[in-house]
């Protein structure tokens, strides 16, 4: 059956002026955190409102949407009565039945605190494929998708370590559906890129948590993906998260040959954003190597790729992609060339510019700027910023961040004679 085409949502996109996508969505994220809301909103989610894609919001985003705009209605914003958009789901419902694709809905996605979503996303269900649908539709389509926002959304908020074991059933599962083959060849490129997607979220959730053979074996399971699809932008970004682990394996060549592969894939993207992290990779990977020139000219090139602003190609996975990163990544160059001084400037500035929503990254920042502070010789300087950290590990899980701010601990043991120094090496002994 054909499928419906989509009418551009035109008065929404003027709602979103002169922001960027990726933009817009932290100001809906920023809205639904105020009125106590949960939504995974990202810069591919604005895509498909705009595009007409999504013709009515889900209830939660509805409610984001009207305390945006007081005042208006759904109608108001561009979308269509909740009614007439379910009345033709009805008519041009998937192969899978509604029981299916709802059973599926509710083992992929997540909500609430961290404890939630790791019970919620690993529902037994998802082990057992005689409750997957004999071929996949666009709702199973769009249950991968979800899952890879709710991943990203919680990992954000919580870290890696509580996610990891329950997030790679979902994975199982959307392999499951890419060979049992799709109703159309879109779905099955929708599945393709989704199901690739969440095996990047996944080997970073393994990452981030210590576990990094676990990782490397996610990445080349989304290269893989990538490369029979023909999908560019996915292989480009499994080489981007390939370069960041081999950096923290101590694999520094392997960081900077993965990076420039990255950087051959994203080429014909049109995205400057991707092309500077890309080149924020291979510079760390050049610092590895103590290959001080080669690094600064990829830093520079990943500057000049930044300054060139968002694009509509934009990758919705780099949504955590601003100022703030660019400048804890060249931190960390600047860490492993020695230079530590100079590398907490560009940490303290990570630290300050960063989305308080992206608490993980908050804590990430802030661990590297006690850190450098530590071998840069300003103790307590160290010190108040690793109880900083100590307070953010109360809501965030990350073995990574841990692991660095056990350093920092290591590094002050010679100055404990200070009290503030003392203090932190206090509590964080008894944490």
């Amino acid at each position: 059956m054909a499928a419906f085409p989509h009418s551009p949502n035109q008065t929404f996109r003027r709602l979103r002026d002169r922001n960027s996508p990726a933009e817009f969505a932290a100001m809906v994220r920023r809205a639904a955190k105020e009125i106590g809301e949960t939504v995974s909103c990202d810069a591919r989610y604005i895509g498909r409102v705009e595009s007409g894609e999504i013709r009515c919001p889900n209830y939660a985003y509805e409610r984001v949407f009207l305390h945006m705009f007081p005042g208006r209605t759904l109608a108001d914003l561009g979308f269509s009565p909740r009614e007439a958009v379910r009345g033709r789901s009805a008519q041009r419902s998937a192969p899978s039945t509604p029981k299916e694709s709802d059973v599926l809905r509710r083992a992929f996605m997540a909500g609430g605190s961290a404890t939630v979503a790791a019970a919620t996303l690993g529902f037994t269900l998802l082990g057992d494929t005689r409750r997957l649908p004999s071929r996949a539709g666009e709702s199973e389509a769009a249950a991968v998708e979800e899952a890879v926002r709710q991943i990203r959304l919680l990992d954000d908020r919580h870290g890696a370590d509580a996610l990891y074991r329950k997030a790679a059933e979902p994975l199982r599962t959307a392999y499951a559906l890419l060979d049992a083959g799709a109703s159309r060849q879109s779905t099955e490129d929708r599945l393709h890129a989704g199901a690739g997607e969440l095996a990047v979220s996944v080997g970073w959730l393994a990452h981030d948590s210590g576990r990094f053979d676990d990782a490397r074996s996610h990445y080349a399971e989304a290269l893989a993906t990538a490369r029979v699809a023909g999908d560019a932008g996915l292989e480009a970004h499994a080489f981007s998260n390939m370069a960041f682990l081999a950096r923290d394996c101590g694999r520094p060549r392997e960081s900077v040959r993965a990076a420039q592969a990255g950087r051959r894939a994203a080429r014909s993207l049109g995205s400057p954003r991707l092309l500077s992290l890309l080149a924020l990779r291979e510079a760390g990977g050049w610092a590895g190597l103590a290959d001080r020139k080669a690094c600064e000219e990829a830093l520079t090139r990943a500057h000049t790729e930044f300054s060139r602003g968002t694009a509509a190609a934009d990758p919705e996975w780099m949504s955590f992609f601003g100022e703030a990163e660019l400048e804890s990544l060249e931190s960390r160059c600047w860490a492993t060339l020695g230079e530590h001084a100079r590398a907490a400037r560009h940490a303290r500035r990570a630290a300050d510019l960063q989305d308080p929503h992206f608490a993980r990254n908050v804590a990430l920042y802030t661990a590297e700027l006690a850190d450098d502070l530590a071998r840069a010789g300003a103790p307590d300087e160290a010190a108040w910023a690793g109880g900083r950290v100590l307070d953010l590990l109360t809501e965030v899980q990350s073995t990574r961040i841990r692991s660095m701010l056990s350093g920092t601990a290591r590094a002050l043991v010679p100055h404990q004679r200070s009290p503030r120094v003392d203090a932190f090496l206090t509590r964080h002994a008894a944490v």
